[in-house]
């Protein structure tokens, strides 16, 4: 019968210390091992909150030149030049006007539209009146605004309706192969506006052939 024996102090020391998974106390702390990534960049990965903080810069004044003070001369030729590209425009000189306006076929909706007198081109006056009678206490000027804005809602559809076949039976008379893509918006936001406010200015009067 084989007998326990209890070890010695100095074997267990050198058992201890023989044992792969011994450390002293005074060695260093366990390592977590890096992944191949970070041992081919030969740093740790870093957290995508410290990339992102990174990658924002904030823009500094130095980015941007700073704008050349004007003198009194060249703001005067500014505002003349700025004076007479407007007059151009009102004149209906091509290099002048807003991409918008240019185009034959715009030009042409214009002249439709400025050579006849319209309902919806007292639209804007109405719409004065009515606005003034919002601010009217008055139960018999309340009672009659709801059915006028009807009736006006009303009449600028028809008008625009009839605008739209007429001005498409034009330009496919005169201007064969041009699109007449937005057109009719363009020429009911001028006939809604009032004649002598209108930019371009009317080439035409009422009842005149163009």
């Amino acid at each position: 019968m084989r007998v326990f024996r209890r070890r010695s102090a100095g074997a267990t020391d050198s058992t201890a210390q023989d044992s792969p998974g011994a450390q002293s106390p005074d060695g260093p702390a366990d390592t977590k091992p890096r992944s191949p990534a970070e041992a081919a960049k030969g740093r740790p990965t870093p957290k995508r909150s410290v990339a992102e903080a990174k990658r924002r810069q904030p823009i500094t004044a130095g980015s941007r030149a700073p704008a050349a003070p004007r003198t009194k001369e060249e703001k005067a030729k500014a505002r003349v030049n700025r004076a007479g590209r407007y007059e151009a425009m009102k004149r209906g000189e091509t290099w002048a006007l807003n991409p918008r306006d240019r185009g034959p076929a715009r030009a042409l909706a214009r002249d439709f539209i400025d050579s006849k007198r319209r309902i919806s081109e007292y639209y804007m006056y109405v719409l004065v009146v009515l606005l003034a009678a919002v601010f009217v206490r008055s139960a018999a000027a309340q009672a009659i605004i709801s059915p006028l804005v009807l009736v006006l809602v009303l009449v600028i559809v028809v008008d625009a309706t009839m605008i739209r076949r007429s001005l498409n039976r034009l330009v496919a008379e005169r201007l064969p192969g041009e699109s007449a893509r937005g057109l009719t918006m363009y020429a009911v936001m001028r006939a809604l506006q009032i004649r002598r406010f209108r930019v371009p200015a009317p080439r035409v009067r009422p009842g005149d052939k163009f």
